[in-house]
């Protein structure tokens, strides 16, 4: 199976927790809107309404074969089993589910930090609000949130959510870390003592062959200012 994943080109977003389960598991796939030419008209066709009879609402989603998955955690949900990145009893696939779905309540939450309002304004005419909602996010959401995958990694023997096998799980929170970092460097720092099995997860999916080669490679997008994780320094108390 060759995949299409379709995303906005410019960012990591919520596609890089797909990339990363794509390149753990040695898919071979192609991302579409980074394609020199007409990749980014190929993505927003397939959100046309009027040409699509059940078109995705928004990226990222994945096309494999004729079939066309939206939504970063039931996409990974798909690909888990087939990429080896999930255990095959229902009961673990389902767990791994819960758990990225309660990452993707916290991807929101990290994405309100800057955008407290509304996505429709500009970070500047919500700073006040950006600040005060930061403050306490780290205060009473990041120790409750991340407290949480630290309990799980503490149950699970880890140094993975499954124990001793990776699954994209990991990856993802992986990618929270790193986000969290580049974001929040000085918050982080204090914070990391209190999460060190999650810092060590953090560590073990780094060192993983595929997922070393894919962050030294163009594949790999830099953080930057547009995407979930923004670093804005007055944010980083």
């Amino acid at each position: 199976m060759r995949y299409e994943l379709y995303y906005w080109p410019e960012i990591q977003g919520r596609g890089e927790f797909v990339r990363l389960a794509l390149e753990e598991g040695g898919a071979d796939y192609v991302d579409v809107a980074r394609r020199r030419g007409r990749g980014r008209d190929a993505m927003t066709q397939f959100m046309d309404r009027g040409r699509v009879k059940r078109p995705p609402y928004a990226p990222p989603f994945l096309k494999a074969g004729k079939l066309i998955v939206a939504q970063s955690a039931l996409i990974l949900h798909y690909l888990g089993p087939r990429l080896r990145l999930v255990p095959r009893r229902e009961a673990d696939r389902l767990w791994a589910l819960q758990l990225q779905l309660t990452i993707t309540d916290l991807v929101k939450e990290i994405h309100d930090t800057h955008h407290p309002i509304s996505t429709a304004l500009y970070y500047e005419d919500q700073r006040p609000a950006a600040k005060r909602y930061t403050r306490e996010f780290w205060r009473h959401r990041v120790p409750k949130l991340l407290g949480y995958f630290e309990d799980v990694l503490r149950h699970s023997g880890g140094p993975y959510v499954f124990g001793r096998k990776v699954s994209y799980v990991d990856l993802s929170l992986f990618q929270i870390v790193e986000g969290l970092r580049y974001a929040f460097p000085r918050r982080m720092k204090r914070f990391e003592k209190k999460v060190p099995r999650l810092i060590k997860l953090r560590d073990e999916v780094a060192e993983r062959p595929r997922i070393a080669a894919y962050l030294q490679s163009e594949r790999r997008i830099p953080f930057n200012e547009w995407g979930i994780f923004r670093a804005y320094r007055e944010l980083d108390g």
